[in-house]
């Protein structure tokens, strides 16, 4: 291992060489947060020393407290760190760029040959795959955000609000963020010493340059009579972009039921094979993004309007993970020393914990039963299966996933290849 322990990196790359590595990182980057995030340590702290351990630790904290995908933003942020806002913006689109070009080839292939009995055989075992990579999800992220009993009440609030009262998301997150801030919840972490800089004026121009690339096109999209679903798209996505913190499964639990029941943009079947395509592909698991604005277009108006709503998706998906990192960075120390605002993101990050559980059950209702009833009691909604549309083979696959994940520790691509290429057999050929 490398000196990454130092207080200051000490190697300084050129762009050229640091664009290399960005683009191997890029092109490697599956598996999830987890895994990139350790692929970008080795990479950039261990074996090259551009970033003190100090440092990427403080990145890394500051990102997992940002909406959008902590690995892409870490990423944008070590740019920066290393060669300003050019070097953020070649290692964050490097990150983005070879995921979303899978991404929009598996959707056009989608598209058009999804309801060929093979590949929907596929995707069926797909879908039983996704469930158990939901679940581990959703254990993985309470063993890190509940630390607290504050936090399990924030969680079970949350769930509670979203999935029998179909509370908006970006109220739970407002709420749980405000109820953190106000009864400061302790983070247990020693300060850090602030040794950057920030100018107040600069950050201001830096923000209002970033939301202007973010926002002019949508006014330009909205004023210039463009179909509806493109303004519908990035209005939805720009709103998803500021509320989800969390990561992609954060953005799933708000997403899904949204995009399936009010705009009706893809069924139940379409937003479960989407996360299965993002889980096969290089990149952040918020390309499912780019696939649900791919599938919104295409069901309205073919090829050239679904490749430009998950263009739009992009755009707004990505466009402000670079305001949050350019106008932050500076300030990632400072930050670090505010236990009332870490307080409240830590209240937000345990309300996930219950909204991507709401995610998990509405999963798994879809998944392992053929009819599944929405139905109102009052103010509250209740999701009701029918017991006898149960696909026994949806749970034969979910059982087998299971076993996979949790007892053999076999990786997310092993589990959704093993899966998809069983249901497959099983329906076509049995």
């Amino acid at each position: 291992m490398n000196s990454g322990n130092k207080a200051v990196a000490s190697d300084s790359p050129s762009l050229a060489e640091a664009t290399r590595v960005w683009w191997k990182i890029g092109i490697l980057s599956f598996g999830g947060p987890a895994a990139q995030i350790a692929l970008m340590h080795k990479e950039v702290v261990e074996d090259r020393n551009w970033l003190s351990e100090q440092q990427f630790l403080n990145a890394l904290s500051f990102c997992m407290l940002l909406p959008g995908p902590e690995a892409m933003q870490l990423a944008a942020y070590s740019g920066w760190r290393l060669h300003g806002t050019l070097g953020g913006l070649i290692a964050g689109l490097l990150f983005i760029i070879p995921g979303a070009v899978v991404m929009m080839v598996l959707a056009t292939i989608y598209s058009f040959y999804g309801d060929v009995p093979l590949v929907s055989a596929l995707f069926y075992g797909i879908k039983a795959a996704v469930l158990v990579i939901v679940i581990e999800a959703l254990l993985r992220v309470s063993k890190k955000a509940l630390t607290q009993k504050q936090h399990w009440v924030i969680a079970a609030l949350a769930f509670i609000g979203i999935f029998f009262f179909s509370i908006p998301y970006p109220l739970i997150v407002l709420t749980a963020g405000l109820l953190g801030w106000f009864i400061g919840i302790s983070t247990d972490e020693a300060p850090v010493s602030v040794t950057t800089q920030a100018s107040i004026g600069k950050s201001l121009q830096t923000v209002l340059i970033w939301l202007a690339i973010w926002l002019l096109p949508l006014i330009a999209l909205a004023l210039f009579g463009t179909a509806d679903v493109l303004v519908d798209v990035g209005m939805f996505f720009s709103i998803l972009a500021v509320v989800t913190f969390g990561g992609a499964y954060a953005v799933l639990a708000y997403m899904a039921q949204d995009v399936v029941v009010q705009f009706g943009w893809l069924n139940a079947g379409e937003m479960i094979d989407a996360l299965g395509l993002a889980e096969t592909t290089p990149g952040p698991l918020i390309l499912v993004t780019q696939f649900v604005g791919f599938l919104a277009g295409f069901n309205q108006g073919g090829l050239l309007l679904g490749i430009t709503a998950a263009l739009v998706a992009l755009w707004v998906t990505f466009v402000p993970c670079f305001l949050w990192i350019f106008a932050g960075a500076p300030y990632i120390e400072w930050i670090s020393n505010q236990p009332r605002l870490k307080g409240s993101l830590r209240a937000i990050t345990a309300a996930v914990v219950g909204v991507i559980l709401n995610l998990s059950i509405w999963f798994a209702l879809h998944v392992l039963f053929s009819n599944v009833h929405r139905e109102q009691l009052g103010p509250m909604t209740l999701w009701r299966p029918e017991l006898a549309s149960l696909e026994w083979l949806a749970v034969s696959l979910f059982i087998l996933s299971c076993f996979l994940a949790f007892r053999l520790h076999w990786g997310i691509i092993k589990i959704l290849i093993i899966a998809s290429v069983l249901g497959a057999v099983i329906r076509v050929f049995l």
